[in-house]
C-alpha cells in the first residue's frame, strides 16, 4: 500500500515519491515552512524533522545565565584553579622589597649578622664588640687569626752573557776563467765522383742495407746493379746504401 505525504496527507505514488527527514513527500509538497519555495535533495535544511530554505532557516541565539551566588562561586573557583589571577598578581609585585618591622629580636639578629661578615672578611672584630673582648654568643666559636704572609724573594738578576766575536768571513778564491767552447768541425760532405740523381717519390728503406729519402733529395755515386736497384749517397744525410732505381731520375 502507498504511503501518505506528510504535508497533502494525500497518496504518494512510486514516481513522485521522495523520502526525507524519515518522513515521506510528494516531490511538489516537499516545500520551505516558512516562505513556500520548493526544495530538493541539494537545497534543504532539515530543523525538526521539517524542511527550511536556507534563508529562514532557524539559528540558535545566545542564552544569558544570571549572575547568581552560585555561578559566581564557580567562576571564582575557575580563575584560581587556572591561574590567571596569581600569574597577574606575581608579575605585580615581582622586584619589589617587602619591608620587615625592626623589633628589638631582628635587630640583634641583624646586628651579630654584620659582625659575623665583618670578622670573616678582616679577620678581626671591632671595637667594643664581644668578639674583640674573648667572647661570643657561642662559646665554641673562636675568631680566626691573621694569616702572616712572607714577603717574596726577589731572585738577583742573572749576569748577562758576553757576546760571543763574530769569526771574519774569508776572502773568496778568485775562479779561473772558464774555456770557450770549441765548435766542432761539421763533417765534411762526401766528394761527388759519380753520377748524380734526384728522388721524385718518397721511399723508406725496407731493409739494413737500403737507405731511406725525401722527394726532392740529392742522390750522389749512383752506381747502377741491375734493372731495378742502384747504390748511391743521400747528400742531405750522407747515408749510402741501396735503392729503386725508379724512384730517382738522373739529373
Amino acid at each position: 500500500m502507498n504511503p501518505p505525504c506528510a504535508r497533502c496527507k494525500k497518496t504518494v505514488y512510486p514516481t513522485e515519491k521522495l523520502n526525507c527527514l524519515d518522513k515521506i513527500w510528494h516531490k511538489l509538497c516537499f516545500k520551505c515552512e516558512s516562505c513556500g519555495m520548493t526544495l530538493n535533495m541539494k537545497n534543504y535544511k532539515g530543523y525538526k524533522k521539517l524542511p527550511y530554505c536556507n534563508a529562514h532557516y532557524p539559528t540558535t541565539s545566545f542564552t544569558s545565565v544570571a549572575d547568581t551566588p552560585e555561578n559566581m562561586r564557580i567562576k571564582k573557583n575557575t580563575s584560581n584553579q587556572s591561574g590567571v589571577v596569581y600569574q597577574k598578581e606575581f608579575a605585580k609585585e615581582k622586584g619589589k622589597f617587602t619591608s620587615v618591622t625592626d623589633d628589638p629580636e631582628t635587630m640583634r639578629s641583624k646586628k651579630t649578622q654584620l659582625q659575623a661578615s665583618g670578622i670573616a672578611y678582616r679577620g678581626t672584630a671591632p671595637a667594643g664588640s664581644r668578639e674583640a673582648d674573648g667572647t661570643s654568643a657561642d662559646s665554641h666559636t673562636y675568631a680566626p687569626e691573621p694569616r702572616r704572609q712572607q714577603p717574596p724573594v726577589v731572585a738577583a738578576p742573572a749576569p748577562a752573557p758576553a757576546p760571543i766575536p763574530e769569526p771574519e768571513p774569508e776572502p773568496e778564491p778568485e775562479r779561473e776563467p772558464e774555456p770557450e767552447p770549441v765548435p766542432e768541425p761539421e763533417p765534411a760532405a762526401p766528394a761527388s765522383t759519380g753520377r748524380k740523381y734526384v728522388a721524385i717519390y718518397d721511399y723508406a728503406a725496407a731493409d739494413e742495407d737500403e737507405i731511406s729519402f725525401n722527394d726532392g733529395d740529392i742522390i750522389i755515386n749512383g752506381e747502377p746493379i741491375d734493372s731495378g736497384w742502384m747504390t748511391g749517397t743521400v747528400e742531405r744525410t750522407g747515408e749510402t746504401g741501396m735503392l729503386p732505381s725508379n724512384y730517382v731520375e738522373e739529373m
